[in-house]
């Protein structure tokens, strides 16, 4: 029975290691945000709260979520808007809701250099909505998001039968705000840099870890003509939210 118990202990040890390790991301930060300090003051409050850790990488690493001038506002620094794009997984998705919490936004509006509070969660008034200007070849993004993408995502009804289930379709892609900064940075959001190339953009695969499948490569021009496309394609229609009686 000692043996038994012993080795039930280890099996609940070894599920909460994995728990573990499984609760966390990679969040890449500019250098000029990291060193304000405001990330080291709110990211532990985050992961208090959640379980999730988050370990902060390089503005041009591999990452799940990236703070930078895209995506969803939500902290600015004087008339600087800080934004958040993410690859919409369950732990950055639950990061970015913590931001716009009102835990998040005391933990944000509370943090101080000197006496001085440096940074603000009210972005109401400085968001300016974004113009998305796109000149690429949409006819030829189409071609190439169907050949490149469409062995994993639904890009239209032409390949609906034979994409990955899990992965979600261009149209559901298409109901974010942040849709266009998805597709712009989607090389170096998981789990495509492992995969992808980007003409004098993505650095070469390493020697000893070539990708797993035949590569995606593409040009910025490639890129340009799959946003145009991607344009085009209406969102995908959700429904009206849940509502409980």
């Amino acid at each position: 029975m000692r043996i038994i118990a012993m080795a039930f202990c280890l099996v609940l040890m070894c599920a909460d290691l994995v728990d573990a390790q499984e609760k966390s991301f990679r969040l890449a930060v500019p250098d000029e945000l990291s060193e304000t300090g405001l990330l080291a003051y709110v990211l532990p409050r985050f992961s208090l709260k959640t379980g999730i850790r988050i370990t902060v990488v390089s503005a041009d690493a591999e990452a799940n979520a990236i703070l930078g001038r895209s995506g969803t506002p939500v902290f600015k620094s004087g008339d600087e808007v800080w934004h958040c794009a993410s690859d919409g997984g369950v732990h950055t998705t639950a990061f970015l809701d913590w931001l716009e919490s009102d835990v998040g936004k005391r933990a944000i509006d509370a943090f101080q250099v000197d006496g001085v509070a440096l940074f603000s969660s009210d972005v109401s008034v400085a968001e300016v909505e974004e113009v998305v200007v796109l000149d690429g070849d949409a006819g030829e993004g189409a071609k190439l998001a169907m050949h490149h993408c469409g062995r994993c995502h639904v890009v239209s009804e032409a390949n609906r039968m034979n994409a990955i289930g899990s992965t979600p379709s261009f149209a559901l892609l298409r109901t974010f705000e942040d849709w266009d900064y998805r597709f712009q940075a989607f090389f170096a959001l998981k789990p495509h840099p492992a995969f992808t190339q980007v003409a004098e953009i993505t650095e070469p695969f390493p020697e000893d870890v070539p990708s797993p499948i035949v590569p995606v490569e593409i040009t910025l021009d490639d890129l340009d003509a799959i946003l145009a496309f991607v344009a085009t394609i209406a969102p995908a229609d959700l429904g009206a939210p849940l509502q409980s009686q």
